[in-house]
């Protein structure tokens, strides 16, 4: 029995076209009956029925949003905006009606902090502008910080929109300028006799406002921020009236970098110098001058000198790289 038995076994799997493949073969291979790819009337039917239902569902949410769902989230939205709003003020007036009077003993305001500088800032600094003292002296690292900063940023639009001379694939704004009609690039200042007789007149005496405004910020209100604008109001005012070709002979890209690299190491060297002394209790050998002497408050006046240098370039990077695509 059991030799009868791996006899049919051994032929069933050597046998080349069994029965059981030769059924499975037929039925991977062979078409679907055409009468079974035909629905009956029944599903016909009923197909039809769902799709109008389906049909009439639709239509009657569409009519319902255009005739009252539009108006009532408009109604919802303008009453969150109210809600939000009248939110908003109800905290803010709860916040000032508890705030401290003005010139409170207890406002938060009136602290050590402020009062160290109003009563030792002419001491320990040597500047008569107290504001000056507080900026470039004891928060003259914050300061370094936004000077960076002015820097960075000009250097990342000068990196976006600078034109190469060499190759116009540099950057896209390069192609579009040169091929304006009204480009700057291709039309500069020659003949316009007033502004240029207006600039030759107000250029010096704008750039000696802004200097004077730098070198007097630690004795009057004042300082590199505000001088250094001056200064670059003044070199736009004679890019605008001269042209960038003028302007060349004196001010170029490299230019640019020299004077903003030396001001910001000059500034970064000299608070190192300033926070090591002051935090090893070491006595800096930097005078503080007398106080009212344009030659007094320490290194205060150099980092204005620095400031300004900044904030000066930079504006008129900004104004350059915008205008032509380069410094």
């Amino acid at each position: 029995m059991a030799k009868a038995w791996k006899e049919r076994l051994e032929r069933w799997l050597t046998e080349e076209d069994s029965a059981l493949e030769r059924r499975m073969i037929a039925m991977q291979t062979r078409e679907p009956d055409e009468e079974s790819d035909e629905p009956d009337e029944a599903t016909v039917i009923r197909e039809a029925q769902e799709r109008t239902v389906e049909q009439d569902v639709a239509e009657r949410v569409h009519a319902w949003k255009e005739r009252r769902g539009s108006k009532l989230m408009r109604r919802l939205y303008c009453a969150l905006c109210v809600c939000v709003c009248v939110t908003m003020i109800f905290l803010l007036l709860f916040t000032v009606s508890t705030l401290p009077r003005f010139g409170s003993p207890n406002h938060p305001i009136n602290n050590e902090v402020s009062a160290r500088y109003i009563e030792k800032g002419l001491q320990e600094t040597g500047a008569v502008n107290i504001v000056t003292g507080m900026i470039l002296d004891y928060r003259a690292f914050d300061t370094l910080g936004e000077s960076s900063v002015l820097f960075t940023a000009a250097m990342v639009v000068l990196f976006l929109l600078r034109m190469d001379e060499k190759s116009d694939q540099y950057s896209p704004l390069a192609r579009v300028m040169r091929e304006m009609p009204h480009a700057d690039t291709y039309y500069e200042p020659h003949n316009d006799v007033i502004l240029q007789k207006a600039a030759v007149i107000l250029v010096p005496m704008v750039l000696l406002l802004g200097i004077y405004v730098v070198l007097n910020g630690h004795l009057s209100p004042g300082g590199g921020f505000s001088g250094g604008a001056i200064m670059g109001a003044a070199l736009m005012l004679y890019v605008t009236a001269f042209g960038f070709k003028s302007i060349h002979r004196f001010f170029r890209y490299k230019t640019y970098q020299t004077i903003v690299l030396c001001a910001l190491l000059t500034y970064a060297v000299s608070k190192c110098y300033s926070f090591y002394t002051g935090a090893n209790g070491i006595h800096s050998v930097i005078p503080l001058g007398t106080p009212g002497a344009i030659l007094s408050s320490g290194l205060i006046l150099v980092l204005n000198i620095c400031v300004g240098f900044i904030v000066t370039c930079t504006m008129y990077a900004f104004y350059a790289v915008f205008r032509k695509g380069e410094v």
